[in-house]
Formats: structure tokens, C-alpha cells, sequence
């Protein structure tokens, strides 16, 4: 599809708009098309159509004109018009995890805008380590849901993104998420979330609104029979302020969104959106929520007719909006909160407390403002969807997010020397497969066949019909005649979502199907080097292909995105030097083994439990955390550090006179405790290149403390012999402090090693 929209296609869209969105008389008596319509002399004088009063001042005199009934149907995500007062229908249901998705019913595709920039998946995304990429990336889908909504094809409310803690390998949404560690998927929350929301004004307003989501200890969907629906998630109080809840909390406090979502699951026995400590309590109490908390679609009915959590659909209703439960995906609220009122289970005051924080956000949004055309984005139209800039940054973030995991010198291939290059495999030629889930209409794919092709002359062969790769669907013959007859060969191979999914959970880590031998065939028939490309969310044990000599190289490549093909050819021709790094461990097979729904962090060596993620994990690995390799190589030196740092404790704390192995992460002894980390990096090899410098920490072994974590990451790009500093400031309280066995943050006292590639430096904190 065109990657723009020419003038005379504007002027179209204009006139069509206009048709669509006719303000006679006779029309808006029937259905209003904006709230607040200026033309409509009757509602200048509602207090919540005046533009000089607070949000919340216009929200309250809203919700005194409504009736109860009519109270009941801003509960839901399918807002019904409400003609007397001039307000229009509104679906709050639309999607935008890595760019504006047809999925949800508040967004959709046409004549006038019949697609949008389809970044990576957020998994490979994250891969880049890039925080700047992930905030540009969130501006430029605002700017194309903005456009979209002007013309009356998308709303503003977007519940994206999935900042859920890629804890198993197995996990079928894991491709939705940043990955395993707290800090990246905060980082990538932060970014993202600012990128889709800030109006720019300073004001409060909302360029669009987001929505950070499942909260929370929600990864499993469907295991071995075990379904999200009815899954007791139990979790220990150390390992949900530790793991689950950290980017929850910075997308509240930090990212200041929108919008929370409760999961489906329940936690410790409770169903999360029922939960008054996690939603009312923590949320919007701990957190300061600016904004709506809103449910998983049909959560509220999955816990009553599926968990069986109350005895009574009212009290399904109560509960959920007295926990701080606001806003209801389906339509459960509306069916029964009435009803909850009148038996006395809710008071009416409930509705009115959740309705408010609906309103407020719709009233940052310009919602209540009359015609968007008119207002702040009020010029972004379908000339701005799918510009060439978008499509670019769509492809310069698939190039920054593909690690390279093996590399035995036969890249990066030279396009004069190749003169037929085998392209095998059953994502060889994939196009739809590399937009993930939650997807929209891309602009136009460009295939790796197609991106290995734009540099010299291909063969291809499928070698399996599918992923799935049956008995049925090999093509050996084919597959490996190719191989044997080219310069080069290019294997891609992995998963789509017929393997891993929302509702579908993995059971192996092993490539599908006869994936393994077609991988090894191909590999020993190559006449020249056989590279390995694995296209998947999760991760897979690739062993074979890691220890053997017929495969040159491997890299992983997510789900890259629309201009996916491209951007692995970029990759794999040199014209960009690879530099993205796992956010995810890889582990072996004999990982599955240990039960998905065993929600653990720490190992128990007692019973031979081996943990989780990096920070945990105690086993053996195919690929670390952070792994990845580049065309150059980059080497740190240790500029400054501090090797004491002591706490100032206030007189006759404890801890003066006592053995305290830590001490509370907050009080006036955390106040301004900050160092310096400066480090220089040099490219030390022939090729420019960018480099993610990773700061770690391994605390002191107390509390049951993770191994080593992550406190900072910056990415740097440098010339063949240039260098360069690069500064981290520690937060000491922050940043160096561990969560006790009660869920209490203490810094720990002694020895902490800081790691920065193959440097360690030793810190000792005392009082």
C-alpha cells in the first residue's frame, strides 16, 4: 500500500469526514457526533462543556445530571449515546501495542486510512535496549491514532502496553511484553506510555491515553489445561514487590498513565479485579493513579460464572467497583449494578466515584471539547499515517532490536562475491507472521526473501509448509538440493501464532515440529555458510545448532515488523552493525520439566527448583540474558566509581549499635545518597557500530537477594577507534536496595559488585 496519502486524497477524506459526520439539526437530535458540540447553542451552558473549568469540576456537574440508569452505561467500554446531553457514543476498546490494531472495536481500517505503521513486537523492540527508540516509537503511533481519530476511524483510549514480566520461557504473550526484567520493562513502560501521551502542553491534556496491562502476576494463559480464567496465581509477598509490581509502579508514578488494567487471574485467592489492597490500596492510594482503573474484557463476568468468587452477580458487581474497579470491558456493570444499589451491596456514590475518573480522562482528552479537528492534533489527518518517516522508524527498529548470537566470521556477507543465495525455511517468505499479535493493517511488507533479494540473486525453498512443520509438510529434496547449489544459505525458521499466543502456552522449547532436521540437513548440505535466523517471540533450545560447525551464524530476529525482511537484510549485509542484546534468558529443554504455574522466583535448592529469569536462575542456559554480539568489539575501562559509600543513620537508629544485615530503604538516610558510575568505552575493532553498556549489580547475599541485577543501561554508537564516557548515577536506596521477605525494600549492608562486561568493581555500603 502506498506509503502516503497524496493532497487530492486529504481533500477526499475531508469531504467524506463531512458526510460522515453531518451536524444537522434532525441528526444530532438522534446521535450527537461530538460532545460538546459547538454548533449546539443548548449545551454552552452545561458546566462540563466549559473548557475553563478543571476536569474534575466539569466531571462532577456531568455525573449530577445523570440518573442512575444512565450512570450504569459509562461503566462499560461501549459507551451509549446520551442525546439529552448531547454526548455521543464512545468505545473505549482500541489497541496499540506496537502501532494503531484492528483489534478492539474502537479502531478500524478503511477506503480513507487502510492501514498503519506496524512497529516489531514489543520483545524485539525492548532487544535494542534503547529508551529513546521506545518513546519515539509511542509518538509516532499517537500521531497515527490522533490522525485516525480525527476521521472518525479510532478512538483515544488505548490499552497498550503489555508490561507483564516475561517469567516463562513457555508463555504464549511473552512477545507482547519488554521481557524478564523489572528495570527494562519499567524503562519500556516509561517511554512508551510518555510517547502516546504527552500533549505537549504541560497541562494535564492527553494526546491519547494509554493503558499499562495485566495487572498483575498475570503470565499464564493457557497450560496443559490450566487457563488464565481460573488460575491462582500464588505469589509471595518478596516476589510480587520485587518482579510483578515494579513497572506497574513506574508506569503509575514515573510514566504517570492513564489507565491500569486487572488481569483475569487471580492472586493468593483473590481475583485481581476484586482486589481493594491491589486496586483501591496500591493503585490509586500508594501510587496516586491519575486516571481509570479498567477490567480485562469480561473479567467481572469471568469471576462470577468462572471463578464462582461470589454467590450473585450483584455482588460480583459490588465488590469489583469497591475494590476501585472502574471501568468494565464487556457488560456485566451494566446488566447488574443497578441492581447491586437497590439490594444496598453498592451505594450509589460507588458509581459516581468510578464514572469521575472515566470522565476526567475523556475530559483530558478533549472528548468534551467538541470537534477534535478543531482542537490541539486537530491537523493530523491520513497524509500522516504511513509517511515514509514511520515505515523507516519501523525498520531502524527491527534493525536495532535483531541480536546476533553466533557469529563464525561469515558475517556480515559481502553482496559482490554472492552470486546465488538459498533462502530456506517456513518463515523464509513470511509477511503476516512478522506482525505478532495485536496487529493492524501494515503499510506494506517487505519479506526477508523480498529484503534478501533487494541484494543478490535468491533461490527459495520453503523446506516446510508451515511452522508446524509435520511429517506431511517437510520438503527435504527441495530444501537441501538448494543449499548445496548456493553461494550462501539463509535458513529462517521458529514459531507465528499457530505456536505461541494468547490462549496458548508452549509445552516444549524445542523449534517445531521437524524444524530441527530440516535445520540440520540444510546445514550439512550447504555448499557455502548456513546462517540461522529464528523469527519467534519466546525463545527456543537451539543447542544443536549453537555447538554445531555446519552453522555459521544465528541470529534472532522477534517478530520484526512490516519492514522485518529488510531489516534482517540490513543486518546480514552489514549495512548496519547488529547490536541488540536478549531480554530474555534462553533456556534448555529439560527447563519443562519444571511446572509453568509454579510461580516462584527464587531456587529452592532443597527440593532442586532452579528459579527464574537471569536475577534467579541457577541452571544451565542456551543463551544469557543481555547476549549478543556485534561486527566490532567495544572494550570498557573503569573511570571513576566510589568504594565506600556509608549510610548516615539518625541517632539511636539500630543499626549504630547493632549487626544489621540491612537497613529501610527510605528516611532521611536515603535522602540525596546518589554516586557517580563514570566508564570510557572504545570501539576497538573496524567497524561503527552501536553498544548497550549494561550496568549490573550483585548485592550482598542477604534476603534472599537476586544474584546479580540490572541498574542501568545506555546505548552508545561510536566510530572504529572512537570513544566515549558514558555516566550512570546510582540511586543508593533505589537502585542498590533489595525486597525482604515481607515486601519491605532494605539496602543491604557489605560488599556490592558492580559488573560491566568482564569489569567488576567492589562497593562496600555501611552506617
Amino acid at each position: 500500500m502506498a506509503a502516503a496519502f497524496p493532497a487530492s486524497a486529504a481533500l477526499a477524506a475531508v469531504a467524506v469526514v463531512a458526510l460522515l459526520l453531518c451536524s444537522c439539526n434532525v441528526a444530532r437530535a438522534q446521535t450527537p457526533v461530538f460532545a460538546c458540540d459547538a454548533s449546539n447553542a443548548t449545551l454552552a451552558s452545561y458546566g462540563f462543556c466549559n473548557r475553563s473549568a478543571s476536569a474534575s469540576a466539569r466531571a462532577a456537574d456531568l455525573v449530577s445530571r445523570l440518573t442512575l440508569a444512565e450512570k450504569v452505561g459509562f461503566l462499560v467500554d461501549k459507551q451509549a449515546a446520551l442525546p439529552r446531553l448531547g454526548i455521543p457514543l464512545y468505545e473505549w476498546w482500541s489497541e496499540a501495542l506496537h502501532g494503531v490494531s484492528y483489534v478492539g472495536p474502537g479502531t478500524r481500517f478503511s477506503s480513507l486510512v487502510p492501514a498503519a505503521t506496524s512497529f516489531p513486537q514489543p520483545i524485539l523492540t525492548a532487544a535494542s535496549f534503547n529508551a529513546t527508540l521506545f518513546r519515539a516509537i509511542g509518538e509516532v503511533v499517537s500521531n497515527e491514532a490522533r490522525a485516525m481519530h480525527n476521521v472518525g476511524l479510532a478512538g483515544l483510549t488505548f490499552w497498550s502496553p503489555n508490561i507483564n514480566i516475561f517469567r516463562d520461557p513457555r508463555w504464549g504473550r511473552g512477545q507482547e511484553t519488554p521481557g524478564e526484567d523489572p528495570l527494562l520493562t519499567s524503562k519500556y513502560a516509561v517511554g512508551y506510555v510518555t510517547g502516546l501521551q504527552d500533549a505537549g502542553s504541560g497541562s494535564g491534556s492527553l494526546k491519547v491515553a494509554a493503558c499499562c496491562k495485566h495487572y498483575t502476576a498475570y503470565d499464564v494463559d493457557n497450560w496443559k489445561g490450566v487457563e488464565r480464567y481460573t488460575f491462582n496465581a500464588v505469589v509471595s509477598q518478596q516476589d510480587l514487590d520485587d518482579t510483578f509490581q515494579p513497572p506497574f509502579k513506574s508506569c503509575v508514578v514515573d510514566g504517570n498513565v492513564a489507565s491500569v488494567m486487572c488481569s483475569y487471574n487471580q492472586v493468593n485467592g483473590k481475583p485481581t479485579c476484586a482486589d481493594k489492597d491491589l486496586l483501591s490500596g496500591v493503585i490509586r492510594g500508594d501510587w496516586k493513579l491519575n486516571g481509570y482503573i479498567s477490567s480485562d474484557c469480561d473479567s467481572v463476568d469471568v469471576l462470577y460464572n468462572n471463578q464462582h468468587y461470589t454467590k450473585t452477580p450483584e455482588d460480583a458487581a459490588a465488590i469489583s467497583i469497591k475494590a476501585g474497579l472502574d471501568l468494565n470491558c464487556g457488560n456485566f456493570l451494566a446488566q447488574h449494578t443497578v441492581a447491586a444499589v437497590q439490594a444496598g451491596k453498592l451505594s450509589e456514590s460507588d458509581v459516581d466515584r468510578a464514572i469521575t475518573n472515566n470522565f476526567i480522562t475523556l475530559m483530558r482528552l478533549g472528548f468534551f471539547d467538541g470537534d477534535p479537528r478543531k482542537l490541539p492534533f486537530g491537523n493530523l489527518g491520513p497524509s500522516d499515517v504511513c509517511t515514509s518517516s514511520n515505515q523507516e522508524l519501523a525498520r531502524e527498529a527491527a534493525r536495532q532490536g535483531i541480536v546476533l548470537l553466533k557469529n563464525s566470521g561469515a558475517l556480515p556477507l559481502s553482496a559482490s562475491s554472492i552470486k546465488s543465495l538459498a533462502v530456506i525455511g517456513p518463515n523464509a517468505n513470511a509477511s503476516f507472521t512478522m506482525i505478532g499479535n495485536y496487529e493492524g493493517t501494515p503499510c506494506k511488507y517487505t519479506t526477508p526473501l523480498q529484503g534478501l533479494g533487494a541484494n543478490v540473486a535468491t533461490v527459495y525453498q520453503p523446506g516446510c509448509t508451515n511452522v508446524g512443520c509435520s511429517g506431511n509438510s517437510l520438503q527435504l529434496d527441495a530444501a537441501t538440493k538448494a543449499a548445496a547449489s548456493a553461494d550462501v544459505t539463509v535458513l529462517v525458521v521458529g514459531a507465528d501464532q499457530s505456536i505461541e499466543r494468547e490462549s496458548l502456552d508452549r509445552t516444549s522449547l524445542l523449534l517445531p515440529g521437524q524444524q530441527p532436521q530440516l535445520v540440520s540437513a540444510v546445514a550439512n548440505a550447504s555448499r557455502g555458510p548456513c546462517i540461522l535466523v529464528i523469527m519467534s517471540g519466546g525463545p527456543f533450545d537451539i543447542s544443536f545448532a549453537k555447538s554445531s560447525d555446519k552453522i555459521a551464524a544465528i541470529l534472532w530476529v522477534g517478530y520484526p515488523g512490516e519492514a522485518g525482511g529488510a531489516a534482517i537484510a540490513d543486518v546480514l549485509f552489514g549495512h548496519h552493525n547488529p547490536s541488540g542484546r536478549l531480554p530474555v534468558t534462553w533456556y534448555p529443554e529439560s527447563f519443562t520439566k519444571v511446572p509453568m504455574i509454579d510461580m516462584r522466583m527464587r531456587p529452592d535448592a532443597s527440593t532442586g527448583y532452579p528459579g527464574r529469569t537471569y536475577r534467579f536462575y541457577t541452571g544451565d542456559t542456551v543463551y544469557a540474558f543481555g547476549d549478543g554480539l556485534s561486527y566490532t568489539s567495544f572494550a570498557h575501562h573503569l573511570v571513576s566509581a566510589p568504594k565506600q559509600v556509608a549510610l548516615q543513620l539518625a541517632e539511636g537508629h539500630t543499626c549504630l549499635t547493632e549487626q544489621c544485615p540491612s537497613v529501610e530503604a527510605e528516611g532521611a538516610h536515603c535522602e540525596g545518597l546518589a554516586f557517580d558510575v563514570h566508564l570510557r568505552v572504545r570501539n576497538a575493532g573496524d567497524m561503527s557500530g552501536a553498544h548497550t553498556v549494561f550496568l549490573f549489580s550483585s548485592p550482598p547475599a542477604v534476603h534472599n537477594a537476586p544474584a546479580k541485577h540490572l541498574l542501568g543501561f545506555e546505548k552508545v554508537s561510536l566510530e572504529p577507534g572512537q570513544a566515549g564516557v558514558v555516566a550512570f548515577k546510582v540511586d543508593v536506596c533505589k537502585d542498590l536496595s533489595v525486597v525482604d521477605e515481607l515486601g519491605n525494600r532494605k539496602v543491604a549492608l557489605g560488599n556490592h559488585t558492580l559488573h560491566v562486561g568482564d569489569l567488576k568493581h567492589t562497593l562496600s555500603l555501611g552506617v
